[in-house]
């Protein structure tokens, strides 16, 4: 009898536990239909590196590790002594440049005036030579009567040696006139070129300006770049920064990480994206917070695997190849419904388990 009850118990708690497993395996299959899931996922957030733009020593930090900053918040100074020369310098370097600049402007007006001086003394000498030349006319003809009168006998030798005497004069003044003249024309030519000269020295005294400018408002950003501020609001990452240490232009020192945005980034294997779609509905299970469930949508699928992302992809092509499942990288966007005290406990990194609905 005692065999029989045992058997009996045996074979309920047999019929139980297969229909247990059926109920289960049912559950499983039936919920693999409008469902896909994964715990390759982690939380994810925006992570503003700090970057300094100029190098020097660090003067002074005015934040600690894992605090709350708000965009344009101080975060370090770093000693703008050299910075502030280079700037007076520029300064310095400008006001001469703005100088240089009037004193070819005052060129230009004193060449513009000689040029109009040269060409006034060349049509007064054009004058007088006309002048000359009706005189060196005049006694040519005097001279020439004179001469005959003279061969006459009709006049005497000194008034022959004096028309002479004043066709000489006449053609002496003129040719002193001439020549005059012609300086005249050469002094012209010179003052027209130094004034072109003096044009030209002007407009490389005022692109000597700009590029002064342009060097004042580089040493006036390199000046600025010594105060480093925040870039967004959020919450500063451990800082191993000393006062007195170097810093150089371009090194990543710590970071920002964002507190607006918080999304999920799920590592889906390839086989089970042949129903996800864009806009289906998400729960997201976090390893931190097992008792709160968050909503989001999927919002957007990576372009390539996370191997072909990885320092050293892998090349199927060389040695011999094994077929690995690869996994895409799903971006998962929480909703506006999550309560927001919950969402503000979100860390980059935290690990996740994530639910598609399909249907």
């Amino acid at each position: 009898m005692e065999t029989k009850k045992t058997n009996k118990k045996f074979t309920i708690i047999l019929i139980v536990l297969v229909t247990l497993g059926v109920v289960y395996g049912g559950y499983k299959y039936f919920h693999s239909l409008a469902h896909e899931t994964t715990d390759d996922a982690q939380i994810e957030q925006n992570m503003s590196p700090i970057i300094p733009r100029v190098s020097g020593y660090v003067q002074k930090i005015y934040v600690k590790d894992n605090q709350y900053v708000k965009k344009g918040d101080t975060l370090f100074v770093i000693d703008n002594s050299d910075y502030l020369v280079r700037f007076e310098e520029a300064q310095a370097g400008l006001l001469a440049a703005e100088n240089n600049l009037e004193v070819s402007k005052a060129d230009v007006g004193s060449a513009t005036a000689g040029v109009s001086v040269s060409a006034a003394n060349a049509q007064s000498y054009t004058n007088s030579i006309e002048n000359a030349k009706v005189k060196v006319w005049r006694a040519t003809n005097d001279f020439q009567r004179y001469e005959n009168l003279y061969k006459n006998k009709s006049i005497t030798k000194q008034q022959y040696e004096e028309a002479l005497a004043a066709k000489q004069v006449a053609e002496n003044e003129l040719k002193v006139l001439q020549d005059q003249k012609a300086a005249s024309d050469y002094q012209k030519r010179v003052a027209v070129s130094r004034s072109n000269v003096s044009s030209k020295q002007t407009e490389v005294a005022a692109a000597n300006i700009k590029r002064a400018q342009a060097q004042l408002d580089a040493a006036k950003l390199n000046l600025g770049y010594t105060i480093v501020t925040a870039a967004i609001d959020g919450q500063v990452s451990t800082i191993d920064l000393q006062p007195g240490q170097m810093v150089q232009a371009g090194q990543s020192l710590f970071y920002i990480i964002s507190s607006e945005e918080v999304w999920v980034v799920a590592n889906f294997k390839e086989t089970q994206l042949n129903k996800m779609r864009l806009g289906q509905e998400v729960e997201i299970k976090v390893d931190a917070y097992p008792d709160y469930t968050f909503v989001g949508e999927v919002t957007s699928f990576s372009p390539a695997t996370g191997s072909r992302f990885s320092l050293l992809p892998p090349d199927n092509a060389t040695g011999n190849f094994v077929k690995t499942v690869q996994r895409l990288p799903v971006k998962i966007s929480l909703k506006n419904t999550n309560d927001k005290e919950k969402v503000s406990l979100l860390r980059a990194g935290m690990n996740a388990d994530v639910d598609v609905h399909l249907k």
